[in-house]
């Protein structure tokens, strides 16, 4: 129960890797899948938390081995926090940038590609907003952690953009 079978430094090194790679890999898919949880993303999360915990414990069961690779986890998960917060350019690298995808009515298809979006995904967060058509928004954006945030255009111009006048 107590006893390690490789050196505790080689729990914190593998902690370290995985973090690192785990980072990198789920920050290049996208928003999406990260701020956005459905049953699909969760079977995700599931098996790779399972995949990767033989090459982070190598093997060894022990309580102190599964301390010693949950306290490398939140000192990283900490660390980036406390990094992320004192230099900008490293919370855009990793959280992203906010990108518009809606401006004055007119809907960013580039933008829908690369964050991996479907037609689906834009209309439920347009419901969720209260509206049904892109006409009615003034400017929707991806939030860095996948939410899309909805700004209605003034409901006057919208009547006096129908009619013309």
């Amino acid at each position: 129960m107590f006893h390690l079978s490789v050196p505790w430094w080689e729990f914190v090194a593998r902690g370290l890797v995985v973090y690192a790679l785990l980072l990198l890999f789920l920050r290049l898919t996208g928003r999406r899948q990260i701020g956005q949880y459905d049953p699909f993303d969760l079977i995700l999360l599931m098996l790779l938390s399972n995949a990767v915990q033989n090459s982070m414990n190598a093997g060894d069961n022990s309580l102190v081995g599964g301390l010693i690779s949950a306290l490398t986890l939140i000192g990283c998960h900490t660390l980036m926090a406390h990094l992320m917060w004192r230099h900008p350019r490293l919370a855009h690298w990793v959280d992203g940038r906010p990108e518009t995808l809606i401006s004055d009515g007119q809907l960013d298809a580039n933008v829908m590609r690369d964050q991996r979006l479907t037609a689906d995904d834009v209309h439920a967060a347009l419901r969720a907003a209260g509206c049904l058509q892109t006409h009615e928004v003034q400017k929707a954006t991806i939030e860095t952690n996948g939410q899309i945030t909805v700004v209605l255009r003034n409901r006057d111009s919208l009547r006096t953009a129908d009619t013309g006048v």
